[in-house]
């Protein structure tokens, strides 16, 4: 059964004090609340005593402040210790930021985010600049003393983030290159010209599929777990603490993964040709009865090295990429997991886009020169 709230003013040598007697919750507190306030309203130094009362709630706490604050100086509160937990929690509540209203995005606001966007990909540019100077620094000083270059980390990363990558990288071109040698066998067939299959799967291998591929994987493979490693030693202090050491973290941290990954994914493309063209031979002998030796000498008369090549450039240009894309997004989180989470996603992600930018942008290049 709820008891009334009431209170009672008695003089105090230091002022007033009003004593809460019944419960002051949100069904028993009624209009108590506001007849406290007004009593307190003119008064200057008032001592609110809770210890009368017998049960309390938020919504009790929050009128008794109410009338604390009322007084012409904030008036003090006497309160068991369970009920002054609860004042903190009430106090915590009315000092934290109101939620904010949701209202309907206008035309302005569209612009507005159009703008901030713009802005962002200004800030982005600087800051890539920014890391991209500072890396060739760490190179500049690389070659110019290669004793500074820490081989154990660069052949450990290169295990971890190219070699282990080895087998994926193979089964997926290998079926990459089946499926080309299917689809053409498919298609010319209608044209009686099935044989050039070879020449399809030689020049989409060589040329595109080998490089492409490998790329993507590591770009979702190593660029996340750059990120992901650099960014848990930022949230860490770690990196704070390479400065104090005066370890320059691009020479221990960037410029390892930056070489591991220069070194591996030329060796990679070469394991995705192999594996690529192998799965071309699989479809063409079994579907179309083309062996080994016809497949080899077509390959090496009417596709020649030069797409092996011209893929094969491509590669220590996405290797930088990556790498790079990596770690400065690693080397960009803050200190809560929400930052590192969208700081492994965005590594992903830009990483993937610009590897096929590059890659068709390379394709561009080649094609004006008749190569």
């Amino acid at each position: 059964m709820e008891k009334p709230a009431d209170f009672q003013l008695r003089d105090a040598p230091n002022g007033k004090v009003a004593l809460l007697t019944g419960d002051w919750t949100a069904v028993g507190m009624g209009l108590a609340s506001e007849r406290l306030v007004k009593a307190l309203k003119a008064e200057q130094t008032v001592t609110i005593d809770l210890t009368g009362v017998g049960r309390c709630d938020t919504t009790g706490a929050w009128g008794v402040l109410r009338a604390a604050e009322a007084s012409a100086e904030t008036g003090h509160i006497v309160a068991p210790a369970a009920l002054e937990r609860l004042f903190g929690l009430v106090r915590q509540a009315i000092k934290a930021e109101r939620t904010p209203v949701v209202r309907r995005q206008t035309l302005g606001d569209f612009f507005d985010r159009v703008g901030r966007g713009v802005v962002d990909i200004g800030v982005s540019l600087f800051d890539t600049m920014v890391f991209n100077g500072h890396l060739l620094t760490a190179t500049g000083r690389a070659i110019a003393n290669p004793r500074r270059i820490r081989w154990a980390s660069v052949f450990a990363l290169a295990e971890r983030a190219g070699l282990d990558a080895m087998p994926i990288v193979a089964v997926t071109t290998f079926f990459i290159g089946a499926v080309v040698g299917l689809l053409g066998a498919n298609l010319l067939s209608k044209f009686g010209a099935q044989v050039f299959s070879v020449e399809l799967i030689g020049v989409a291998v060589l040329r595109e599929f080998n490089i492409l591929i490998t790329a993507l994987l590591l770009a979702g493979r190593s660029a996340s777990s750059f990120a992901a490693e650099i960014g848990a030693m930022k949230m860490n202090q770690e990196i704070d603490a390479m400065h104090v050491l005066g370890v320059d973290p691009f020479d221990a941290l960037v410029f390892p993964r930056f070489l591991a990954l220069l070194m591996t994914i030329p060796l990679l493309t070469f394991v995705a040709t192999i594996a690529g063209l192998i799965g071309g031979l699989t479809v063409t002998w079994s579907v179309l009865d083309i062996g080994p030796t016809v497949f080899v000498q077509r390959m090496v008369d009417n596709v020649g090295a030069t797409h092996f090549w011209v893929g094969m450039s491509k590669a220590p240009i996405l290797a930088v990429v990556i790498a790079g894309i990596g770690c400065r997004q690693g080397m960009d989180v803050g200190g809560d997991v929400e930052s590192l989470g969208r700081r492994v996603t965005a590594a992903v992600v830009h990483a993937i886009f610009a590897t096929i930018l590059i890659d068709a942008i390379f394709a561009l290049i080649y094609m004006k020169l008749d190569i």
